[in-house]
This record gives structure tokens, sequence and C-alpha cells, in this order.
């Protein structure tokens, strides 16, 4: 879709954990970006985000953030119950939106939100930033030149300890709280992996999966099982559990070829290891301070009429009907 801006200027929603480090401080080191102004759950917090990170305005009411003629872009960076919500609002109001991944906490949602986006004639970015890191793109580079031959599967491992903050029943943290995240930590974290792998290897079109809750802290699922197939024909497993001992600890991605194997992990960027016929390499791109920067660099380029990012609200939605699928909720 195209759109034409000398300078973006951001207005995000939501100023929690993600926005402290990870994406909000990356608005303004990318040249033509600034944050501009920010939302809170409350006054105090709003007032309090914007002085520590030098942002000019704050609000408690989206839809004057929204409505702010110095903003032309929005940021939703608030739990994914709402993303829905405010992203239908924001592409209303004819700015474009990038919002925190998971897209939604259903794929319908998902759906909603690409369809207000062609509507607008506007474009829907997610935070997918792995899309954009050097070390994901090296996996891609490798995958691409046929370093391993011919892709036959992928499977996935990510098994992690309960959190202490699980265990408080009456402050449950809203990641396992389902009518706000969609399920538990698998939505939470999950979806990064599924992501990737849409990225590196091309979209999953067939999956079945099995949820538990074992752990009995919470109502979400804290294990799950899958196994799926991608557009072209490698297909994959993945497991995933939340409420293990502490020394089953696992962070793993496997990619198989007729040629030789990649291994890496989502998380932990460890080394990617390559093994084919020419022996076991490794490498070990850097991350930028703020790990959205590459995207958020791709998105400017693109609202500036200068590129295509590489996470859209297209390719996120692809992820969400993985997971829905998964666990149960296509309905």
């Amino acid at each position: 879709m195209a759109i034409l801006l000398d300078e973006v200027r951001w207005g995000m929603i939501g100023c929690g954990a993600v926005a402290e480090r990870k994406s909000a401080p990356a608005f303004n080191k990318v040249a033509h970006s600034r944050l501009v102004a920010v939302t809170g759950r409350s006054a105090e917090k709003a007032a309090d985000y914007a002085a520590r990170h030098g942002v000019p305005r704050w609000y408690t009411d989206a839809a004057k953030l929204m409505a702010d003629p110095e903003v032309n872009a929005v940021y939703i960076a608030t739990p994914p119950s709402s993303h829905a919500e405010y992203a239908l609002q924001a592409l209303r109001a004819g700015k474009p939106v990038y919002v925190e991944k998971p897209m939604a906490r259903r794929y319908a949602d998902c759906l909603a939100m690409n369809q207000a986006a062609r509507d607008a004639g506007l474009p829907l970015f997610v935070a997918y930033y792995r899309r954009a890191l050097p070390y994901f793109l090296q996996i891609k580079a490798l995958i691409d030149a046929a370093a391993i031959g011919t892709v036959l599967a992928a499977n996935i491992r990510l098994v992690q300890a309960q959190r202490p903050a699980d265990r408080n029943p009456k402050q449950l943290p809203w990641r396992v709280i389902p009518d706000i995240a969609g399920g538990g930590y698998f939505y939470d974290l999950a979806c990064h992996t599924l992501d990737a792998l849409d990225f590196i290897l091309g979209p999953i079109v067939d999956v079945t999966g099995h949820c538990a809750n074992r752990g009995g802290l919470y109502a979400a699922e804290d294990t799950v099982a899958a196994a799926f197939r991608f557009a072209n024909g490698a297909t994959g497993s993945g497991f995933w559990c939340f409420a293990a001992a502490e020394s089953c600890r696992d962070d793993s991605v496997e990619i198989l070829g007729s040629a030789g194997a990649l291994r890496f992990s989502t998380f932990a960027f460890t080394p990617i290891v390559l093994e084919n016929v020419a022996g076991t390499r490794q490498f070990l791109p850097s991350n930028p301070e703020n790990i959205q920067l590459h995207l958020i660099e791709a998105i400017v380029a693109e609202l500036r009429g200068l590129g295509r990012a590489p996470s859209t609200g297209e390719t996120a939605a692809r992820t969400n009907w993985v997971m829905d699928a998964i666990c149960g909720h296509l309905g």
C-alpha cells in the first residue's frame, strides 16, 4: 500500500516493559522518525514515561493521541486483547499502524485488522522483529543458498521452568490470562519462532496440535505439542513447555536438509551451527541495543516510499492462524 511521509511522527499507545528498551527508543534513533506522543494507563505513568524518554506530549486517552495532528503513525504496545480495537481506530483515523506481537488475541481479529487496512489504503505492520535481525537473516541466507540442500524438516523445542509470578493466583501476569493474551506463554513466545520459520521457510499450510495444562498454576495451556507442514513440502514439529524443572530448559530449532543441518535458538541467540559436507561452521551476528531497531528502520523506509518492511499484517496473521489451529481456537 503506497503512502509517502517525509518524517514519521509516532504516537505510542501503552508504555509498559516492551517500550522501555526493545522498541520505543529506536523510534528516535532512526533517521526521519520521532516519537512525539504516548499514552499510559494513568496520567502518572504516561507523564513519567514521557519525562524519562523525552517524549513531547502524553495522554491518558488513546483517541486523543490518534487525533493529534502531529501524530502520523501509531505504535500499539498494549496486551493483545486491545490490539484489534486500537488498530481499527487508528486506521479509521487515517494513520498507519505498527502493532506488537502476537498481532491479536485471535486469528479472526487479525482478519478484521487486515480488512480495515485494505479499506483505508494504509499499511499495517507487526513487531516480528526477527525478520530484520542479522541473526535470522543469516539463517535465511544459508537456507536460500542451499547450504543444507533441500529442506526436509524443522523441529522446535522451547522448555522453561515455572515462574515465581505464576504462583500468585490473585495477581497472575496478563501473559497467562487467555482473555487478554489469547492463551499462555505459548501465545507470547511460540509466535516468535513460528513467524521466523514462516520468514525463513515459507508459510505453514497444515497443522495439528495438542494443548494441556500440567503445572496447574493457571487456566491457560502450559504444555503444547504440534506437527505441521510447510507450503514447500517440508514437515515440522514443535514442543513447548512452561512448567518443567529448571534443569530441563531448552531453546532450540533444528532445520534438517538433504545435505546438512542448521541449529540455532530463538531467544538465547546462541551461535548458529551449520553442518554439511564442508564441515561445521558457526555464525553469530550481533543484535542492536534496541532489538526492534532494524525492523523500525524498514517500516520508516516503507512509509517514506523507499522500500518494503518484512513483517506485515498479512504475514503476521498466518502465525495467529497456526497458533489458533494448534490450540483449537479456529472455531
